[in-house]
């Protein structure tokens, strides 16, 4: 595992995404598979690892906190807040009050004195726009609660947006070979700024993997079944946009470019390419997904024409497919 400097600490390059951890958008983990899970990432030089308030309704995170108690290394767990509708319907008031009341349920399945990175959860653009919001996490900061915060976000625009907020220390974002454009439009700005990237939806919901035909289905309660084209949330979130079927076919085309079979490890070595990412946070829903994961990090860098070709595909063929705002 090699690791990137963020702030004050080395966290690792492949992180662990714990959005399927839940159990309620990725098909059911039973908790020793789920613990199994984080104990093979940190066995294998892994140290962070990405939450959410609402993955599972604090299930993820409380998982988490049972590990935790289990290990004697530093482990940077960074989590999410903003997408409870428990204030008064959706979206919520985002008063310090909610984002406090928050943090503390964070803190308690977490069984953590401070969140070491405390993230805002695709919360509107007009929000994070308005500013406020920021001004309630610094006061969280000041009170000791949370170490470092940072935000997730849907688009370039919103990213952009954020980067103008002083003590912002990483921005989360949509970032793979379906959605290239967001290097150029994101990077440099946030390398400007000291923000470290911690990229999501690396694999495109499974789609990068190349383990997909146009005749494979999802459980019910699936995301990648229930919001397939946008039905509960941004589309974006879900094969990064594009549709599935379509999806399929172009990722046997990027198939064809990578140097071996091994599609969703040079998927992730794509991403790591880019000297402006800080961690990409790939989920797993079992114990070998996590060793397919890692394995990227001790892959050599792609060459320049293998990355000039992916990037003529995209542009040529991929760009214009992708749905959702983005």
């Amino acid at each position: 595992m090699e690791y990137r400097k963020f702030k004050d600490v080395e966290i690792a390059e492949v992180g662990l995404g714990t959005w399927q951890l839940g159990s309620a958008d990725w098909g059911k983990i039973d908790e020793d598979n789920a613990l199994a899970i984080l104990k093979a990432y940190t066995d294998e030089g892994g140290n962070f690892i990405d939450t959410a308030d609402v993955y599972g309704m604090g299930v993820s995170e409380s998982i988490i906190g049972k590990f935790l108690k289990t290990v004697d290394k530093p482990i940077y767990v960074a989590t999410k807040l903003g997408r409870k509708g428990d204030a008064g319907g959706w979206p919520p008031a985002y008063t310090f009050d909610y984002l406090k009341r928050h943090v503390e349920d964070s803190l308690k399945h977490l069984g953590q004195s401070q969140l070491f990175l405390e993230q805002l959860h695709c919360v509107p653009t007009e929000v994070m726009r308005k500013g406020e919001i920021f001004d309630h996490l610094r006061k969280l900061q000041q009170e000791g609660l949370i170490k470092h915060f940072g935000a997730s976000v849907e688009t370039s625009e919103e990213a952009l947006i954020c980067l103008e907020q002083e003590g912002l220390a990483s921005l989360q974002i949509i970032f793979n070979l379906f959605r290239q454009h967001v290097a150029e439009e994101v990077f440099a700005k946030a390398k400007e700024k000291g923000v470290g990237i911690i990229v999501r939806v690396p694999l495109a919901s499974g789609l990068l993997s190349g383990k997909f035909s146009e005749q494979t289905t999802f459980s019910a309660n699936d995301h990648r079944n229930y919001n397939a084209n946008g039905e509960a949330f941004n589309t974006g979130e879900t094969f990064s946009g594009v549709e599935f079927r379509e999806g399929v076919k172009l990722a046997n085309k990027i198939k064809g470019m990578l140097p071996d079979s091994r599609m969703p490890q040079w998927a992730i070595r794509w991403i790591l390419d880019h000297p402006g990412v800080t961690t990409v946070i790939p989920g797993a829903s079992k114990v070998w997904q996590v060793y397919s994961n890692i394995e990227s990090s001790d892959l050599r860098r792609l060459s320049l024409e293998t990355h000039q070709s992916l990037r003529n595909l995209y542009d040529e063929e991929i760009h214009d497919k992708i749905r959702g705002h983005y």
